[in-house]
């Protein structure tokens, strides 16, 4: 494919740079399409992908709320298409207690993990359907898979990614639309910082972002529907 179009949210750090700047050094040609709220660090991330050679633009959006995305949607739409790559990468973490988490701190877990997910689809995929082509990479986590206690609102929201994507999976695949769901453990990036934790015991960023290439270039007569990646030690 010539030229094609890769969206991804949570573009301006961490996974989400890493990427932009995987598809922006190794697809010649390749457009990107980069959302994100904070417009400082994604303009960098957009001149690094630009020195690698691709052609890129970046778009300030708060991927849960719906205006934003609608907003959004509208101008990506405008100068580059239809995308031909969705990478649903957004979201945020916040450890909670169930007995101690407040409805408000719930809330938002739901919006910045599952709600973005949802409004970011919606946007993209009828139009991708209707193509007939294209590929959505939906962000989970190995917290939407398995439970851990101080993970109320993380691991319900991500349980729900896991979910909205199966879903979208079994509605998309006779369109042309191949959904990935992906579930990485811990990973090197800002939102591990303080933790403690060693980056050393924790994956690259870059492996992680090599990984939506690799699965994106497969032959359309195949789909990875799940992927699971964690530390060589397991989880942290």
């Amino acid at each position: 494919m010539k030229h094609p179009v890769i969206l991804i949210t949570g573009a301006s750090q961490g996974i989400g740079a890493a990427i932009a700047k995987v598809f922006a050094r190794e697809v010649p040609g390749v457009r990107l399409a980069l959302v994100a709220r904070h417009a400082g660090h994604l303009a960098k991330v957009a001149a690094a992908c630009a020195k690698l050679g691709a052609k890129t633009e970046p778009f300030r959006c708060d991927v849960s709320d719906e205006p934003s995305v609608a907003a959004m949607a509208a101008a990506v739409t405008q100068r580059f298409g239809t995308p031909d790559v969705l990478i649903n990468n957004a979201g945020k973490f916040a450890p909670a207690s169930f007995l101690t988490m407040s409805t408000a701190d719930f809330d938002l877990m739901i919006a910045a993990n599952l709600r973005s997910v949802f409004l970011v689809a919606r946007a993209f995929a009828p139009a991708m359907a209707m193509r007939g082509r294209g590929d959505i990479f939906n962000m989970s986590s190995v917290a939407g898979q398995h439970a851990y206690p101080g993970g109320a609102g993380y691991c319900a929201a991500k349980f729900g990614v896991t979910g909205l994507s199966k879903v979208m999976r079994a509605e998309l695949r006779d369109k042309g639309v191949r959904v990935c769901t992906v579930y990485p453990g811990a990973t090197h990036s800002p939102a591990w910082a303080g933790s403690g934790v060693k980056p050393e015991r924790m994956m690259p960023a870059e492996d992680v972002a090599r990984m939506f290439l690799d699965v994106w270039r497969l032959s359309r007569r195949t789909v990875v529907e799940e992927i699971v990646l964690r530390p060589q030690l397991g989880d942290v």
